[in-house]
């Protein structure tokens, strides 16, 4: 019998998401929602859903402030006094830009397995960081978790679509067929990926981000429980 060649092999480059795949993020923004909704909620009209009225004009707000801690302090603010007309008092807009400050300044929690994984990874494909948010803060969680040294490229980009990924396999000068996307979100790290013709193991965090969750899709999508199934998965002993 012929023992079937190691899938790593299919692969040139192996790229990984940063925020819920490598360390923890969503935990921070969800405990900030609930902090939000305690202190405008008792400001807001009768009958007004205030999480539901935040993840609204953060949808909104994307296109022009992006992603990350600075865009949704931001848009907590906005929708705090748009919401309120103008009546939630100014302690309260205090306390929320306190939420997005200290969220700059958080220490980065690995998740599990992630330092093993990358380095069993890494010893037979080229890995890649492609993450998206605010420049400064993504490169500031980067440089330090510990963790920048297993890649040869980190990509901080403004949104993850199609179009996207094709620009940065160019860059990497790798086929779609021989690149691997790794990531906790279906909307962005695998239906993208493989709407090019390249590969994407999607493993699950959690918790999602309201904006991040895909209900229906036709994508045979390759999961794995945790991230330390990735090894084993690609064939790596």
């Amino acid at each position: 019998m012929t023992r079937s060649s190691p899938r790593i092999e299919q692969f040139d480059v192996v790229a990984f998401d940063a925020d819920d795949t490598l360390w923890k993020s969503e935990d921070s923004f969800q405990d900030a929602e609930a902090r939000f909704a305690e202190l405008v909620d008792p400001y807001a009209p009768v009958g007004i859903d205030v999480l539901d009225a935040l993840h609204a004009v953060e949808r909104l707000d994307i296109a022009s402030q992006g992603y990350g801690v600075k865009a949704f302090t931001l848009s907590m603010v906005r929708a705090a006094i748009d919401m309120t007309e103008d009546a939630v008092p100014s302690a309260v807009i205090r306390e929320l830009v306190e939420i997005g400050a200290r969220m700059l300044i958080e220490p980065v929690h690995l998740l599990a397995h992630v330092p093993e994984v990358l380095d069993r990874v890494g010893a037979h494909a080229r890995l890649v960081l492609i993450t998206k948010g605010d420049l400064v803060h993504q490169t500031r969680k980067v440089t330090t978790s510990g963790l920048e040294h297993h890649f040869t490229d980190i990509e901080i980009v403004l949104e993850k679509d199609a179009g996207i990924y094709t620009k940065l396999l160019t860059r990497f000068g790798v086929a779609p067929d021989r690149f691997c996307m790794v990531g906790n979100s279906v909307r962005s790290d695998v239906l993208p990926v493989m709407a090019i013709g390249a590969h994407a193991v999607h493993v699950p965090y959690h918790l999602t981000w309201d904006l991040e969750r895909v209900d229906d899709h036709d994508e045979d999508v390759v999961e794995l429980d945790s991230i330390a199934d990735l090894p084993a998965w690609l064939g790596v002993v």
